[in-house]
């Protein structure tokens, strides 16, 4: 007897297949049984399909199909109808239509599901995530997934048509730490060596231009053993790219091209190019943080000038150690309470301030806080004007060292944005930081450390600043930001040898430990390396907000929780002795 094979699928089905004999594959979503007919949703990955089971067609497929279940896996085959006008489901793409089936096999049986495979399911992300291979039958979650296939398929599109070529690099290589933890792999056949996980493919993608292929391109998995959060996974994924015999303005005019190609043709969004553009100093000046969200407004004011003419000793003091005193306005909010207040001093609090001063403004311009009597009335109108108060108006003031106070009043600023409902969720906001810091000093370490990465070349300009100033030294880099999120970051690279050795020299690494660590790139450096540079983009990251995923779990196929560790395969787990002393390693944990 041949075979019968599946021959449509569910999703696909129209009005104009009515009369035509079709085999569908799927699992059951719902079973309804009203006596004489019984009616299954058939699923698949297409769409659901209403499928009918009668006793006038098939007595022997009416009668199997009392007994079929919630998931179970059957292939059916049957005669598409033209639904009755008035059991027309304008909800599915295909609810005018319907087939009744003659032949009925059930292929897998399955036990009664641990949650309901349904669109908006309400449990726990733990329970889905345990049973991952069930959340992700659900619709919204293989939309998701396939919208990060599209994303993937026009990129690979995208950059093959301008002379990219995908190239892979090592998953296993050497750890060079600057930065985050590496994830350590130890050598069987070296023992107490070890490779580590690439936290990207930088050095990888260098000597690739070094090799002469000019445009590199990968999509590949990355791994930085670091603390987790909603948009930071242990295992990412980036869009690599590397360019060689380029400038600044030539990555930014391609990478314009290809965001609005992914938008325009996953989610039908014209995106306006070229992109917004602003520095470093004016992203922090203006809104506190490096990757501001320019969807709404809320700016922070700098009112050193004026606090330093008050009595208020908060002020005062931090203005005195070199620190600054800035304020934003909370539209509306004058009317929150004591309690208000104070959450909203334990949020600030989060970010290393101190506290949080405020002013209300009345009806009558007036105003009102404990803190007034440290203050003349024209201060204090002067402070009202220069944050543009109103009646009915929140002021809010953070007094501490510059680094501090932009973290806390940029992150209040798009924390209060959300409460007061001041983001319009239809906007996409492109924006270009540029001219950033080359290095920042860690008082912890006491020394300076490299704001992106040890291979970002300085400006031209600012190369005599090095050895003097280095802290003063602007980086030839760029992020890019959309909405208040990072989805992207690169820079003009060193090619110069002896502006990589300078560059190590400011980080306090000597020349014997840049040999160590770094002697192959720098002795590639010394064969005619050409002028490069590049961005990642965190294909996750974009997955999310083209999706509206308020989680990063929710585009990854397989993540893991901010614990890392995954449910599922409870990864992380131990190993037995034997294969620890393969490796020649020996735990600390008592057994």
């Amino acid at each position: 007897m041949k075979k019968i094979k599946r021959n449509r699928n569910c999703g696909e089905l129209r009005v104009s297949d009515v009369g035509t004999t079709v085999v569908l594959t799927g699992w059951v979503q719902k079973r309804r049984d009203h006596g004489g007919l019984i009616f299954i949703d058939l699923r698949d990955r297409s769409g659901i399909a209403q499928i009918v089971f009668s006793p006038d067609v098939s007595p022997d497929s009416h009668e199997s199909a009392h007994n079929l279940r919630s998931e179970y896996v059957i292939l059916v085959r049957g005669e598409v109808r033209q639904r009755p006008e008035e059991m027309v489901n304008d909800k599915l793409k295909t609810g005018v239509i319907e087939v009744y089936i003659d032949h009925l096999e059930i292929l897998n049986r399955s036990k009664t599901p641990p949650f309901m495979i349904e669109d908006n399911v309400d449990v726990s992300e733990s329970l889905r995530l345990k049973y991952r291979y069930l959340d992700l039958r659900r619709k919204p979650m293989q939309e998701t997934l396939m919208l990060r296939h599209n994303i993937s398929r026009i990129t690979r599109d995208f950059l093959n048509q301008h002379g990219f070529l995908e190239i892979e690099t090592p998953i296993l290589t050497k750890s060079t730490p600057e930065g985050a933890r590496d994830y350590l792999v130890p050598s069987r056949v070296s023992p107490g060596y070890f490779y580590a996980l690439p936290q990207s493919p930088q050095l990888f993608k260098q000597l690739l231009m070094m090799s002469g292929f000019e445009r590199y391109y990968q999509i590949t998995r990355c791994f930085r053993d670091e603390d987790l959060r909603a948009d930071r996974q242990p295992e990412f994924t980036q869009i690599d790219m590397e360019l060689s015999f380029i400038e600044e303005e030539d990555i930014f005019s391609l990478v314009e091209e290809m965001i609005a190609r992914i938008f325009r043709e996953t989610r039908g969004i014209e995106v306006e190019t070229p992109f917004l553009r602003m520095s470093y100093a004016e992203a922090r000046d203006r809104f506190g943080l490096d990757k501001p969200d320019t969807r709404f407004g809320l700016e922070l004011q700098n009112i050193s000038d004026l606090a330093e003419q008050s009595q208020f000793k908060v002020f005062t003091g931090a203005i005195a150690s070199g620190g600054t005193v800035r304020g934003i306005r909370l539209p509306g909010c004058a009317a929150y309470s004591r309690k208000d207040l104070d959450n909203l001093t334990e949020y600030v609090k989060i970010f290393r301030a101190k506290g949080l001063a405020w002013l209300k403004v009345t009806e009558e311009k007036k105003i009102e806080s404990p803190i007034a009597k440290f203050f003349s009335p024209e201060l204090l109108d002067s402070i009202r004007k220069r944050l543009g108060g109103n009646p009915g108006d929140l002021l809010a003031f953070v007094a501490d060292t510059a680094e501090v106070t932009f973290e806390a009043l940029g992150n209040l600023r798009n924390e209060m944005a959300k409460r007061l409902g001041l983001i319009d969720n239809n906007l996409h906001h492109f924006l270009w930081i540029t001219d950033f810091p080359l290095l920042e000093w860690d008082e912890q370490e006491k020394r300076y450390v490299a704001l992106h990465h040890p291979f970002t070349a300085p400006r031209e300009e600012d190369l005599v600043r090095m050895k003097t100033d280095p802290g003063k030294v602007r980086a030839r880099a760029y992020d890019l930001v959309l909405n208040g999120s990072e989805i992207g970051g690169g820079s003009i690279r060193i090619h110069r040898e002896e502006v990589q050795k300078e560059m190590f020299s400011a980080l306090g690494i000597d020349g014997e430990e840049a040999k160590n660590r770094f002697g192959f790139l720098l002795e590639a450096l010394e064969y005619g390396a050409p002028p490069h540079g590049g961005i990642a983009f965190g294909l996750d990251r974009i997955t999310m907000i083209l999706s509206g995923a308020s989680s990063i779990r929710d585009v990854i196929p397989f993540p893991k929780t901010q614990k890392a560790t995954c449910l599922m395969t409870e990864a992380p787990s131990r190993v037995d002795r034997q294969q620890l002393d393969e490796l020649m390693i020996k735990t600390q944990i008592v057994e």
